[in-house]
């Protein structure tokens, strides 16, 4: 009797260790979410917001973003900076660079190319059973009368993204209309920065509060 209560008692103490276990979280992305782990970056606010929250036992959180970045960049870097720190969950934040550049540097991906290495992305994440949640790029430019000149192409690489998460039944932070609607209501001068950037790509204070706000929201569903 004694060693089936001893039995029992290593076997409900180790569910409760396993049940206590953090979950990592890494964000995944280019220089906004570079930004978003320095004091006031969206990163740091969310670990703020989960601690004020009580659940800093939950969740353990880190960024791999790089300055410049697009879709293939994340591919090809994702084995040393993420699958080799074993996280149960990476935010995808991208596409932001694989548009702008095109214009800016003429070095942007076509959207088929797009498509396919975002979906190796997931491949690679899924073999190594990693959850996997997907955002939206959100602005290059703030006017909310869609005459941003880059509007065209991020609704089309988010519609990608969209149908990718849909696809594969995977969380969602659809940031571009999340920031959208916010432009349409708070944006009465239509100023293409200024309101949620500095520099109508990179987040300011508010901005970084607006990203950690809808993360958060997200993320803490999944625990």
């Amino acid at each position: 009797m004694k060693k089936i209560f001893l039995v029992a008692l290593v076997v409900v103490c180790g569910m409760s260790f396993d049940g206590l276990k953090k979950s990592k979280v890494i964000f995944f992305g280019d220089s906004i979410t570079e930004l978003g782990v320095k004091p006031g970056g969206y990163v740091t606010r969310v670990d703020s917001m989960c601690k004020a929250e009580g659940k800093s036992g939950s969740f353990e959180f880190a960024g791999a973003g790089v300055s410049g970045n697009k879709v293939y960049d994340l591919y090809l870097r994702m084995e040393e900076d993420v699958l080799t720190k074993n996280p149960d969950i990476v935010v995808i934040y991208v596409g932001v660079n694989d548009v702008w550049h095109k214009t800016l540097l003429g070095t942007g991906t076509d959207p088929d190319k797009f498509e396919k290495f975002y979906t190796a992305i997931l491949k690679k994440l899924k073999e190594k059973n990693i959850k996997a949640v997907l955002c939206t790029p959100a602005v290059v430019g703030e006017k909310k009368d869609m005459s941003n000149p880059l509007d065209g192409d991020l609704n089309r690489y988010s519609n990608i993204i969209r149908d990718i998460a849909k696809k594969n039944n995977l969380p969602l932070i659809d940031l571009r209309k999340k920031f959208i609607d916010y432009e349409l209501a708070n944006n009465p001068e239509n100023k293409e920065k200024e309101i949620l950037t500095y520099d109508r790509v990179h987040m300011n204070a508010k901005g970084n509060q607006f990203l950690a706000d809808a993360m958060w929201s997200t993320i803490k569903s999944l625990k």
